[in-house]
């Protein structure tokens, strides 16, 4: 067991290590000026990336927006059950995301989407709608990439495959993004 410990410990840092800086820090950017703007930025997943996104949400819409004095303007399209459920229901749940994003999305607006696998369906569907109707596309993926990596117009890849790995690699991004504005608030200026 302690070997198996080891390699996952050993291959989870090599999966952080993964992280292109570059990226992240255009991401910072592109938050500043979504920030400055007043526009929103509107982020998903499933399973376990949904809980990053939630978690992103929180920790943008509150923490680092208690640090600025301003506020971000963030939702996670996973968080209303109720209209997630309607929409799957009524349509598919493929269009859980979209559907959300015909109400809420405008041109220059975030849409940042993760997902491991970058083929999920509804989130694949979500990118489309929001490139071609001017939304600043984002996908935080694995070493598949599959076709949100293509939609996207900036793309962050974890290079793993694991489940669990991505998703922590993932959450690592998200808490940088956050606590660039919570550690160094005059970037925001």
């Amino acid at each position: 067991m302690k070997q198996w410990l080891a390699d996952y410990v050993r291959a989870q840092k090599a999966a952080h290590d993964s992280i292109p800086l570059e990226g992240v820090a255009q991401l910072v950017g592109l938050l500043r000026d979504a920030l400055k703007k007043d526009q929103q930025v509107l982020v998903f997943g499933n399973g376990g990336s949904a809980a990053n996104a939630s978690h992103f949400a929180t920790d943008l819409g509150k923490g680092a927006s208690d640090k600025l004095g301003k506020r971000f303007r963030v939702l996670s399209l996973n968080d209303n059950v109720s209209w997630i459920t309607a929409l799957a229901n009524d349509y598919a749940y493929e269009d859980v995301f979209v559907r959300q994003l015909e109400n809420y999305g405008r041109r220059d607006d975030v849409a940042l989407a993760l997902s491991v696998s970058g083929n999920s369906p509804n989130c694949v569907k979500a990118l489309e709608w929001a490139r071609k109707n001017g939304l600043r596309t984002v996908a935080l993926v694995g070493a598949k990439r599959g076709r949100m990596a293509e939609i996207a117009e900036q793309v962050i890849v974890i290079n793993d495959t694991h489940y669990g790995r991505v998703e922590d690699a993932h959450m690592g991004i998200c808490h940088l993004l956050c606590y660039a504005f919570m550690e160094h608030p005059e970037w925001a200026a």
